[in-house]
């Protein structure tokens, strides 16, 4: 059985929330399971994991900066402390495995683990992974993957396709429309379109939804437009009673779980735990790829997609012109929307969570 467990990693919710699966997976096996999550000082994982209630030792890792900044020069020394403090937290708690999932705070206890032959494994969300698991990967014992292909990258025989952990309660939608209509107060004969551009918002989307509402007004359907912290007090000052009544503006999602039930076409980012989501949903999707990450990975998760015909790429740059255009012809062609609906489906891994324990279980007990 699993006693003691390391789980290391964050700095966005795609890192954090897999990370939490993977625990509640855990625990739900083994009640007694001592779990112990290491993150990075001053990221939002030392907040999120204490409320999802389990422990968290915090290293004081920050990444490198593309310009020219201070905290550059002062790297080396923050990896080596880190690098030490890992050693530490490793070394008293004593655990069966470690699990990384990516972030700045999985290189360091990952590669002390390692150096500590600790059972190690990764849990790799991107199409594209990043080079700190790149580098890694070399000493683990096992790679979760969520998508195929990526022997390019790692050691083909450590690799196992689980798919991305998602989280039940927002992926379970069967039977919840008419519930979902009445919570977003939305007509049911209406089609839905649902607009999702993560917690602080993306300032794309918005613009493409905001420029272009009258094209939205016109077609006559209902859509439920996440903008985000950032951006919703300057939004809803500017939005019409009468728009109000099409377009339901909100800050943050409460219930995705009847958002995804209640669409009929969804538009999103393409992060790596957003597209694995979107996969069980199992609905026709647009994605418009954040320009602002590391390595463009979210394009490469969306073309991941695009080849199979499971999803639609709007690039960033156009999509304030072709955007909503875009998904209202999508919307209206029927053939095309049950095309990329069974396309994506076929793609999704409800029982990713389940099969990266199992793996976990194998190294962990191996010894």
């Amino acid at each position: 059985m699993l006693n003691k467990i390391i789980i290391s990693g964050g700095g966005t919710g795609g890192h954090i929330f897999p990370a939490i699966a993977i625990a509640d997976e855990i625990k739900r096996r083994y009640p007694d399971a001592d779990i112990l999550f290491v993150g990075a000082k001053g990221k939002m994982e030392m907040e999120k994991v204490p409320q999802a209630g389990y422990q968290i030792e915090g290293l004081e890792i920050v990444g490198f900066q593309r310009k020219l900044a201070l905290s550059n020069f002062l790297l080396p020394f923050k990896i080596i402390k880190s690098l030490w403090k890992a050693r530490s937290i490793i070394k008293n708690f004593t655990p069966q495995a470690c699990v990384g999932v990516g972030g700045y705070a999985s290189g360091p206890t990952l590669k002390m683990a390692t150096m500590l032959k600790i059972p190690s494994m990764i849990q790799e969300q991107n199409s594209f992974p990043g080079k700190t698991n790149r580098i890694l990967s070399k000493d683990v014992q096992k790679i979760c993957v969520a998508y195929e292909g990526l022997e390019r990258f790692f050691p083909k025989e450590k690799i196992v396709l689980t798919g991305n952990p998602t989280r039940k309660e927002v992926t379970q939608i069967e039977g919840k429309e008419n519930e979902a209509f009445d919570y977003y107060n939305l007509n049911p004969r209406r089609k839905t379109i649902l607009i999702i551009g993560g917690s602080l918002g993306a300032k794309t989307l918005n613009e493409s939804v905001f420029k272009n509402k009258e094209k939205l007004l016109n077609n006559d359907v209902n859509v439920i437009w996440q903008c985000g912290k950032f951006y919703y007090n300057d939004l809803k000052d500017v939005l019409s009673e009468e728009e109000k009544e099409k377009i339901k503006l909100h800050q943050f999602i409460d219930r995705m779980d009847l958002a995804y039930a209640a669409a009929d076409i969804i538009i999103s980012r393409a992060g790596a735990i957003s597209v694995s989501e979107l996969c069980i949903i199992g609905k026709p999707v647009i994605l418009v790829p954040s320009p602002n990450v590391a390595e463009d990975h979210q394009t490469k998760n969306a073309m991941a997609l695009v080849k199979k015909n499971a999803a639609v790429l709007v690039k960033d740059n156009e999509a304030t012109e072709k955007l909503i255009d875009k998904t209202l012809e999508t919307l209206n062609n029927e053939e095309k929307c049950n095309e990329l609906s069974k396309n994506i489906k076929q793609l999704g891994k409800p029982n990713a969570t389940k099969e990266i324990v199992d793996e976990l279980e194998k190294i962990a007990l191996k010894q």
